[in-house]
């Protein structure tokens, strides 16, 4: 530990706090269906006419004590300027997740949501639209593999990992009780049910340990906890960083990319007053989405009573491909779960040696043909530009 880093007792106790409170409310698994498999088929055996009722688990905290313990913490005790903006704005982040959690399954969710993940600007949905009408509609795929034969995959990539890097955790749950891949708190959480197409077992590997796992891990071997569980707003660079190992590795296919497009416009029919059916059979007529990706896109937007969360993804590419054109390293990324507005604050943490650099670099960067696909990127590119198949006629 650096002097810089042992004056810093009090932040670091602060910084501690702020994580097990983020750990304690889980917004990730707090939001996710406990019963999607079961629905799905009730859906599909009720000739897709019925909107599925999501079940999500009961919360396992006391909101009104976790506040309390939130504005117990003496932030303003924190000299550092730096620390002191952050650990504000996390708190400030933690107080609107805790009463989003207590507001789900009712209409005031989707306002929660709305300033957790922001607003839908009209140039994003514009961005999906052209995506759609530009990729041709894909046939759904036809082979996969189950969930046991992904997280073998997964336990592979894992080890690639710890050949250059032994000391490198490896967390793999096959679980009932989840119905997306997830990473939760630097754990691989795959669904039983899954079946995850096998041309995308690779992207989703480089997706969900090439970057959620190994920012989780460089971020486990800082002083500063809160860059495991993620900087506030955190989440819209990690998907698109996720993104971009998909792209640089050659795993963002034409359907991924109608798929990112479509959570989009998904999430602004939901914003528009429409419901799960309008919005299932909007993606299915409108967007010739394939009924099995409509569903799970409909569920992903409409769970608790509406969310805006799938924006992030399509967004945070959009983000990353603007810092890229204008030269930035992708470096500080990889510290730990940070946002691009904390690229300067953390460098200055970097610069004083608060911080250390990142201990893993993801494998993505240097798959081949990985650079020279980011060199064009640096070039300029627009969302559209990812698209390198043929275009719709």
């Amino acid at each position: 530990m650096t002097s810089s880093t042992q004056q810093l007792g009090a932040a670091l106790e602060i910084d501690g706090r702020l994580t097990e409170i983020e750990r304690s409310v889980n917004l990730l698994l707090n939001t996710t269906p406990v019963n999607a498999a079961e629905a799905w088929v009730d859906f599909e055996r009720g000739d897709f006419g019925a909107a599925p009722t999501l079940r999500l688990r009961p919360l396992e905290f006391d909101p009104d004590l976790v506040r309390r313990d939130l504005y117990n913490l003496e932030i303003e005790n924190v000299a550092d300027p730096a620390l002191h903006t952050l650990f504000r704005a996390k708190r400030d982040e933690l107080a609107r997740v805790i009463t989003a959690l207590e507001d789900r399954d009712t209409s005031r969710f989707v306002y929660g949501s709305l300033q957790l993940y922001g607003e839908l600007a009209p140039t994003l949905v514009a961005a999906a639209e052209e995506l759609l009408e530009l990729i041709p509609p894909q046939a759904a795929s036809t082979s996969s593999v189950t969930a046991g034969a992904f997280a073998q995959a997964a336990r592979e990539e894992f080890d690639r990992y710890r050949a250059v890097y032994p000391d490198f955790p490896a967390d793999v749950e096959v679980r009932e009780d989840v119905s997306e891949l997830m990473v939760s708190f630097g754990r691989l959480l795959i669904p039983e049910s899954a079946a995850i197409r096998k041309d995308r077992v690779e992207p989703l590997l480089h997706h969900e340990v090439g970057t959620h796992v190994v920012t989780y891990q460089n971020g486990a071997r800082q002083p500063l906890t809160l860059l495991t569980i993620g900087l506030p707003g955190y989440d819209e660079t990690q998907e698109g960083l996720a993104v971009l190992a998909e792209y640089l590795t050659g795993g963002l296919d034409p359907r991924r990319l109608r798929v990112l497009a479509a959570r989009v416009v998904a999430i602004d029919r939901l914003l528009d007053g429409a419901e799960f059916l309008e919005i299932f059979e909007s993606l299915r007529a409108q967007y010739r989405i394939p009924t099995r990706t409509a569903w799970s896109i409909a569920t992903r937007v409409v769970v608790g009573g509406g969310s805006v969360k799938d924006a992030i993804y399509l967004r945070g590419i959009t983000r990353i491909l603007d810092i890229l054109a204008e030269g930035s390293s992708l470096d500080v990324l990889f510290v730990g779960k940070l946002a691009v507005d904390h690229i300067p604050l953390i460098q200055d943490l970097l610069d004083r040696e608060v911080l250390t650099p990142p201990w893993v670099r993801p494998r993505w960067l240097d798959v081949p043909g990985a650079q020279e696909r980011l060199d064009r990127l640096r070039a300029g590119a627009s969302v559209t530009d990812l698209y390198e198949g043929e275009v719709a006629a």
